[in-house]
């Protein structure tokens, strides 16, 4: 029988192909994922990502098969006003939005306003099953969290974003910062996604830029720490770890639950996490035993 993957990575990936550093034309990024949808590793993998500037665009016409079925999630690159249009010209093409994800805020502003701006459009969103919020990790933060909480009490299916690189420094929160963030989700019961800068399984040194990755093993750890009641203390030191067996020993003793907070992250390559994975140990590959 084929290996399946653990409980714990359902979903854990989501198909960013289209997006930097991998930047695939949409008709590629559409026939890679249909192969991953249909491979043995399928429950590793979310929906496409796709920015609503193409779904605007109508470049999903005449890519998507009859009658098939496509999920993906739209990133609101051309701001929160136009998620409705966008999200309602995939009807055409047969096409779900399973969620939508927007920034309400630059670095320094104050998230509130688009917080609240995001909230008055969610009726406008049919099918949308979670809405990710992207917040800045500077001002207005914690009250930011709680907004969305408080949403999320009122019956609609929000949650957070946070960025963890980019294209420059002050992207890249310190292992204090996204400790601070985790926790703050953990004691709100607030889920959360990330996005940017995961590039491999363990926190490295990116030699071409000089910036210091996060590690996905090195989240995954954090958050199942914080699930389990540590403090950030503890959870930071998870995300400064470079030797990557306390963090599989971490995720192993959790591989048959679901995975808690963490929803995911977006990666231009499903196959690059993929190998990782199951050179950790933590996917034993799609061969017949």
């Amino acid at each position: 029988m084929s290996t399946q993957v653990p409980a714990l990575l359902h979903g854990l990936v989501d198909d960013a192909a289209v997006f930097p550093p991998g930047s695939a034309a949409l008709p590629d990024a559409l026939a890679a994922h249909r192969q991953h949808r249909a491979a043995w590793y399928a429950d590793l993998v979310g929906p496409l990502l796709i920015p609503a500037s193409a779904v605007t665009a109508a470049e999903l016409t005449g890519l998507v098969d009859p009658g098939e079925d496509l999920v993906i999630g739209v990133i609101g690159d051309t701001g929160i006003g136009n998620l409705p249009f966008a999200v309602s010209s995939l009807a055409p093409d047969g096409v779900t939005a399973r969620q939508v994800e927007v920034a309400v805020a630059k670095r320094g502003e104050d998230p509130l306003p688009g917080i609240a701006e995001l909230l008055r459009l969610t009726d406008a969103l049919p099918g949308v099953a979670a809405v990710y919020a992207e917040l800045p990790l500077t001002f207005g933060l914690m009250g930011a969290l709680d907004a969305l909480v408080a949403a999320r009490a009122d019956g609609v299916p929000i949650a957070a974003k946070f960025r963890t690189g980019g294209l420059a420094a002050e992207l890249f929160p310190t292992p204090t910062e996204l400790a601070a963030v985790i926790c703050a989700c953990r004691d709100r019961g607030l889920p959360f996604k990330l996005t940017a800068g995961l590039h491999q399984a363990t926190r490295h040194l990116d030699p071409e830029t000089g910036f210091t990755h996060h590690g996905y093993a090195n989240v995954l750890a954090a958050t199942l720490a914080a699930a389990d009641g540590d403090g950030v203390r503890s959870v930071a030191e998870l995300l400064t770890v470079v030797d990557p067996r306390p963090l599989v020993e971490r995720a192993t003793a959790r591989l048959d639950a679901p995975r808690p907070l963490w929803v995911g992250f977006g990666s231009c390559s499903i196959l690059e996490p993929l190998t990782d994975l199951i050179r950790l140990g933590l996917v034993n590959g799609g061969y017949d035993a």
